[in-house]
């Protein structure tokens, strides 16, 4: 049984998997930082100093916290675009990578037959 495990989380994806959640996390974390000590506070700056963490609603006994609701939502949102940027601009090196290749040379020998089979194909 170790050595089954052993083989399943040392396989390359599993290990891959890791590092992206770790990184993820991270990432997550500079984000929300991003957002909590630098775009929330101009954003209540511009609407007049309303600090978002602190809106709240009574209802009877309960608290409803829309501020860390709306502050979340701001989150998700800083968060997905930040990842669109990162991996669109993963894509275009790639493709630009792919454009750069020279088409690959054709074998004299597959070129022949290809005439052939053209000149064949054209006598019927």
């Amino acid at each position: 049984m170790w050595n089954e495990f052993k083989k399943f989380a040392l396989k390359g994806n599993v290990l891959d998997l890791a590092v992206g959640v770790v990184i993820g996390a991270a990432f997550g974390k500079i984000v929300s930082s991003l957002v909590d000590d630098i775009i929330m506070p101009l954003v209540g700056l511009l609407m007049g100093g309303v600090d978002f963490t602190d809106l709240m609603v009574k209802v009877g006994g309960a608290e409803v916290k829309y501020g860390l609701f709306i502050q979340n939502v701001v989150d998700f949102f800083i968060v997905a675009f930040s990842i669109f940027i990162f991996i669109r601009i993963i894509n275009n090196r790639f493709k630009k990578k792919e454009e750069e290749k020279p088409a690959p040379a054709v074998d004299k020998n597959v070129e022949l037959l290809t005439e052939i089979r053209d000149l064949l194909k054209s006598q019927k």
